[in-house]
């Protein structure tokens, strides 16, 4: 019994030595891994039924309860039986890829056995599939948590099949004294051995997923701040400035040789070894950026001739390029560069693969972006290109009529008018400008409108000077006050006031006040929010203002209105640090 159990414990020790090295391979853990694919259950059927075919012609030959050595059991005399590890090779096979795994591994190596003759060979036909299928239900528990079961459950299991397989010796034997015989030498060692090898074979199995868990927190941890790290630039576009900040990011977090990102014509940045001749600007040297630009594919080199770099000095020896696209159209490249072919691995070309659709993502977001960016600009400049225009026509009547009376007048006047067009056409490039530069239109709209109501209202303008440079929307103040003239003021009173107030705590608050007659409840809830006709004008002014102060800087900007019939005071709060995006 004891050399027995040495014997298999040889036997054991091989198998697990093998399935020890085969998940360092990434095939291999992939299909160990990976259990529910219909691919990966056929991988694993071919791969454990070898194992438990190799295992039994590398079985222990047991005749007339004497051990007999031999190295391959090709096949086996009529009187003699079989220890040997098969069972454990089984078992783990149904733990690992379920019912369909198990039988089929079980079935395949029991017709090998079959085959190999021996003392009633058919039995281990039907204790195979028994088994086959026990630990494929017991496994498939297992796979749908998509973990493994811990090392004293795969003890147990592996007595429990072991079992079994006694059970059926005895059962299904011709001859009941011979199979008892049988059993007694060979039961201890087999159950022992099978669960001693289950149990480490699971083991090995959980530390591998582990770890495997562990460097994937870790990749994503990195993928994190790597994408965190790259996002503003690559949301700005592909050039040089951006791919030179996003290169270096990415080759500092991906330890790589070199780092180079192209457009479809250009390098835009290189960063590390090979420097000296793949330079920003030129035109992309390698014969494997050219192919994926073209197929809009990764692809791989691992020589220096695939790399396809002409230059006679260059120490790179493998790559990896991967597509940037957006929409589905290549925009250009990112290249991770490896002196060493052998750093070039499995990890890395799957870490390569999730970047670069990664930072694609950030490049349709930064494109996306600058289209919304524009839409808003343009919607914003339609807007500011609708105010004023109707009381233009009024201006001229009024500098028409006084040409005759007063000709100097209607001159400056008529200055007056081509400076405040002049600014109006330079507002409408602009989001922003100087309250001093808006009050100097502000000036000139009321000069021309006091020419049409002479002595019928007086503006006054509370302003510190440090808030002359501060930034506000074009026509915001000009539009609060040509509404409180237009509607505040019947004009058949005296004493009628317009005060414009800028103030600064933390934000700035700019307020138009007039002590006119207020505002008609069914108006005002209307005001900044809808069209709302007029006699005056087209009944929009407001409405466009409010919708440019909410687009420029969200609803806390949005115009506030209180009424009463003292008069009205409307306002706004804007951030108190503007810059301006001129055009």
């Amino acid at each position: 019994m004891i050399s027995l159990l040495i014997l298999l414990l040889e036997r054991v020790s091989f198998i697990i030595l093998i399935a020890y090295i085969m998940l360092n391979i990434p095939a291999f853990k992939n299909l160990v891994f990976n259990r529910k694919n219909w691919k990966i259950t056929s991988g694993l059927i071919i791969i454990f039924s070898l194992f438990a075919i190799v295992s039994n012609f590398f079985g222990v030959e047991i005749n007339e309860g004497q051990i007999v050595l031999n190295e391959i059991l090709t096949e086996i005399p009529e009187s003699s039986s079989l220890a040997n590890t098969r069972v454990l090779t089984i078992g783990i096979s149904g733990i690992i890829g379920g019912p369909l795994v198990g039988i089929s591994v079980g079935f395949l190596s029991s017709l090998v056995r079959y085959t190999q003759g021996g003392v009633d060979p058919y039995i281990y036909i039907i204790s195979s599939l028994l088994i086959g299928m026990i630990s494929g239900i017991y496994g498939k528990k297992f796979i749908n948590k998509n973990i493994f079961p811990k090392p004293v459950q795969g003890a147990l299991l592996g007595t429990s099949v072991e079992i079994i397989q006694m059970l059926c010796i005895v059962l299904f034997s011709r001859d009941l004294t011979a199979s008892l015989e049988l059993v007694k030498i060979i039961s201890v060692p087999m159950i022992v051995m099978n669960s001693l090898g289950m149990a480490i074979f699971l083991s090995i199995l959980n530390l591998s997923q582990q770890r495997e868990i562990e460097a994937r927190a870790i990749q994503t941890q990195d993928v994190l701040k790597l994408t965190n790290a790259t996002l503003p630039y690559f949301r700005s576009g592909l050039n040089e400035i951006s791919a030179e900040k996003a290169a270096m990011i990415i080759r500092k977090f991906m330890k790589v040789s070199a780092v180079s990102i192209t457009n479809t014509q250009r390098i835009l940045a290189h960063i590390g070894t090979g420097d000296d001749h793949h330079k920003p600007s030129f035109e992309i040297l390698t014969d494997l950026s050219k192919e994926v630009i073209r197929s809009g594919d990764i692809k791989e080199a691992h020589s220096h001739e695939e790399i396809g770099c002409n230059h006679q000095n260059c120490s790179l020896n493998a790559a990896i390029v991967i597509p940037l696209k957006a929409k589905s159209k290549v925009l250009g490249t990112l290249k991770l560069y490896f002196e060493n072919k052998e750093e070039l691995t499995f990890v890395e070309r799957k870490m390569a693969e999730g970047l670069g659709s990664i930072f694609s993502t950030q490049i349709e977001l930064g494109e996306v972006e600058l289209q919304s960016r524009l839409l808003q600009d343009a919607e914003i400049k339609s807007l500011q290109a609708q105010v004023n225009p109707h009381f233009f026509f009024n201006t001229i009547n009024t500098i028409s009529a006084l040409i005759r009376i007063d000709s100097e007048q209607a001159r400056f006047l008529l200055l007056k008018l081509s400076h405040f067009f002049r600014s109006n056409l330079q507002g409408a490039r602009m989001n922003l400008i100087t309250i001093e530069k808006e009050l100097e239109q502000v000036k000139d709209y009321i000069t021309l409108e006091k020419a049409r109501f002479p002595n019928c209202f007086e503006v006054n303008i509370e302003l510190e000077e440090e808030l002359k440079r501060q930034l506000i929307p074009p026509f915001l103040l000009q539009i609060l006050i040509e509404n409180a003239i237009k509607h505040a003021f019947d004009f058949k009173n005296q004493g009628n006031n317009i005060d414009i107030i800028v103030t600064k705590k933390d934000d700035i608050k700019i307020e138009v006040r007039d002590n006119g007659q207020g505002i008609p409840k069914e108006l005002l809830r209307k005001l900044g929010k809808e069209t709302i006709e007029s006699k005056q004008g087209t009944g929009s002014a407001l409405e466009n203002l409010n919708r440019r102060l909410i687009s420029l800087f969200n609803d806390n900007a949005a115009l506030k209105f209180e009424t009463s019939e003292k008069g009205t005071i409307v306002s706004c709060i804007l951030p108190s640090s503007l810059k301006g995006v001129n055009e």
